[in-house]
């Protein structure tokens, strides 16, 4: 017979295994914004300073640890980047989209617009009022949320219906 005390370090054993087999998610963030001083681009990984304005925060999300993505996702990637844009309030939309990309395999950037500025100057890019979360992919685009608009995009784009098995990125961004 199993006492507590023994079913209990039996069952943390089992969690940790089971955390330390689980692939291994990373992001990458990229800061770009223009040097006051100098007036020149800055290109980092390294926050800005206190009072620059008009910061453009990147974010790329990589799962599956050390694992190369597929061929045709490398192929489509090259070809077709894909481009998430979002805000900080943005909610289920945006966890929504990231789970769409992340569903499929498809290495994406995020950008996280912070000002009515970045709105409208997406808006300006994407031809139109800007909704968010938006997409581009390589030279198109899509504005809002819409699943089978972005279905279409990524299959345009030649990526994979869906993620090969273990590459998927777990959701772990919160808004």
């Amino acid at each position: 017979m199993f006492t507590p005390a023994i079913t209990r370090v039996a069952g943390l054993a089992a969690l940790a295994a089971l955390l330390l087999a689980s692939p291994a998610v990373s992001a990458e963030t990229t800061y770009r914004w223009i040097d006051p001083n100098t007036g020149r681009t800055v290109i980092s990984d390294l926050p800005p300073p206190p009072g620059v304005r008009q910061v453009t925060k990147y974010t790329t999300t990589i799962g599956g640890g050390d694992r190369q993505p597929s061929y045709a996702v490398r192929q489509a990637s090259e070809k077709f980047p894909v481009v998430l844009y979002t805000s900080a309030g943005c909610g289920d939309p945006c966890k929504q989209a990231r789970a769409l990309l992340n569903g499929r395999g498809v290495p994406f950037a995020e950008k996280v617009l912070e000002s009515e500025d970045d709105v409208t100057e997406l808006g300006r890019k994407l031809g139109g009022e800007a909704q968010l979360p938006s997409i581009s992919v390589g030279r198109q685009s899509a504005r809002g949320f819409e699943p089978v608009a972005w279905n279409e995009l990524l299959d345009a784009a030649t990526y994979p219906a869906t993620a090969p098995y273990r590459a998927r990125t777990p959701e772990k961004r919160p808004d």
